[in-house]
């Protein structure tokens, strides 16, 4: 079996992407998850550009990994300067990294209008900097930037500068898609192009503007590169890097290429998830291999199909990549999905003939008028336990009422104007109807303080209840302030979540119905385990 190197660039050319900014521990986290996933090389950063990097390069010499091997980054010495007072250079040969990446131009363009010098000064920048720093002991992986632009307008240079840097001895040529605008024909006729100029292993680092990096990589892995370069979600500048993610997934499932273990790769989802959450980005649920919907299905023949034959609707097991088959509940269900989604709940819920299809119906109608359960399967729930005989609900709505004014108030030295929110809500239990109020910063906190207020008499052990996300959305704009809102909670006891969903052309009664469904649920696992 074949094999390929992964080179992770997510803390350095993943930090380029808009919204990501990583601490020095974040970049040590990361480290230490990309070397359990497998990584052959993680790209720490570029010693000789800011302060937080030369940290970074100082104290991963401490990390005690078991396979990954830190790169440092920098560029070709500056034009006519001697590339041993290059201060990018001696930071580079200082970082303490057995291994170091070198980038340099490509593209006759950027030599005579970036970088302003010559198509000869820019060789001996790439030639004089890599014999430096492999005299210093170094291995050096050469970034030929733009190589596919620089081919395509000026190929006998772009080959030039490639020769080079083998010449100067170069371990590894990455040929970069820099402006990501290549596509995978183009791709894999440049790589043979290289291989018959230079008789040096070859990489692929390319960019994702046309939405090919990971077509594009493979392309070249099928045409004989031996290092693939990308980050981990396809973080990057513009539109991203190949996607890791995707790449180590179809390299391994697709083309059978060893680049990390079975169990390694069954961690894929999980670094996904991890990754997301240092960089305080939100999760692509749509992502190929890890996302959260890429094993999801909606649709009732699919739900029927996959029950009988799983790989009829996916194309690899899910649980392959740490990854899991969801079944959604929506207008568009049949009653596969139904049965389907009380077995994953472990409801006791023979569903069948009729009342599978009234229920089914009853979805159907509550998604007319602006319910959705596709995230809010607490929700969901609740609504096959009501819809069996005998269900007694832990506690009953009798009324409520929410009261917002305007009321001055003039503490010591200021004056001004707050919006009070006062709620009274009227609940039953057990037959005993108690009436409670509360304050609170808005009509929604008020009426959750009520309620709370008012249970907590039956059900002390409600008070571990947090709510910690509170979603609005106007489903039909079109009815300006007169339109149905749907509320969506997400709630914790400190152990796990779950979600549930209101909706009125009231936005405090949306707000209620998806309050009480939290609580509601909660109570019935609670009780029931």
């Amino acid at each position: 079996m074949a094999e390929v190197i992964l080179y992770d660039t997510t803390l350095r050319d993943g930090a380029q992407m808009e919204g990501i900014g990583y601490s020095v521990e974040d970049k040590l986290r990361i480290t230490r998850k990309l070397d359990e996933l497998g990584i052959h090389y993680v790209e720490g950063g570029w010693p000789g550009s800011n302060p937080k990097d030369a940290e970074y390069f100082q104290r991963v010499k401490g990390l005690p990994l078991g396979h990954a091997r830190v790169v440092a980054f920098s560029s070709t010495r500056r034009a006519n300067m001697k590339v041993e007072d290059d201060p990018n250079v001696l930071a580079l040969r200082d970082a303490g990294t057995e291994i170091v990446t070198l980038v340099g131009k490509s593209w006759d363009l950027h030599v005579n209008h970036i970088l302003e010098t010559t198509l000869e000064e820019n060789l001996a920048m790439i030639t004089d900097s890599i014999s430096y720093l492999k005299a210093q002991g170094k291995t050096v992986f050469y970034d030929a930037e733009h190589l596919f632009d620089g081919f395509k307008a000026n190929p006998e240079y772009a080959i030039a500068t490639v020769k080079a840097a083998a010449a100067a001895g170069a371990s590894c040529i990455i040929l970069c898609d820099t402006n990501g605008g290549a596509i995978p024909s183009d791709v894999a006729f440049v790589v043979r192009r290289m291989q018959a100029a230079v008789n040096v292993p070859l990489g692929i680092h390319a960019h994702n503007d046309g939405e090919l990096a990971v077509a594009n990589s493979l392309a070249a892995v099928q045409a004989g590169v031996v290092q693939v370069q990308g980050t981990i979600n396809g973080y990057g500048e513009r539109c991203g890097n190949a996607n890791l993610c995707s790449l180590i997934a179809n390299l391994k499932l697709k083309l059978g290429i060893h680049c990390v273990s079975d169990a390694q790769l069954a961690q894929l989802t999980e670094v996904s998830r991890y990754v997301s959450e240092i960089a305080n980005m939100v999760p692509n649920g749509y992502q190929p291999y890890v996302g959260a919907s890429a094993f999801t299905h909606k649709a009732g023949l699919h739900a029927s199909a996959i029950a009988k034959v799983e790989e009829s609707y996916q194309h690899i097991p899910p649980e392959t990549v740490g990854n899991i088959k969801r079944v959604l509940v929506s207008e568009l269900a049949g009653r596969s999905n139904i049965l389907y989604k009380a077995r994953e709940m472990g409801l006791d819920l023979p569903l069948q003939g009729d009342e599978a299809r009234q229920i089914l119906e009853l979805i159907k109608e509550k998604e007319s008028q602006g319910f959705q359960y596709e995230g809010a399967e607490a929700s969901f729930e609740l609504l096959l336990r009501r819809g069996r005989a005998g269900y007694q609900p832990p506690f009953e709505l009798v009324d409520f009422l929410v009261v917002v004014e305007k009321r001055r108030r003039l503490p010591q030295g200021a004056s001004g104007e707050e919006a009070l929110a006062e709620a009274t809500v009227k609940v039953r239990v057990d037959g005993e109807t108690v009436l409670t109020a509360a304050e609170g910063n808005g009509p929604v906190n008020a009426l959750d303080d009520a309620l709370r207020k008012g249970l907590l008499q039956f059900y002390p052990q409600l008070s571990v209840i947090k709510l910690v996300d509170y979603k609005v959305r106007i489903i039909d704009e079109a009815s300006g302030t007169g339109a149905k809102v749907r509320v969506l909670i997400e709630s914790t006891d400190g152990q796990s979540r779950w979600r549930t969903v209101g909706s009125s052309t009231n936005i405090i009664e949306a707000s209620w119905l998806a309050l009480a469904d939290s609580l509601e649920y909660w109570l019935l696992r609670h009780r029931t385990g």
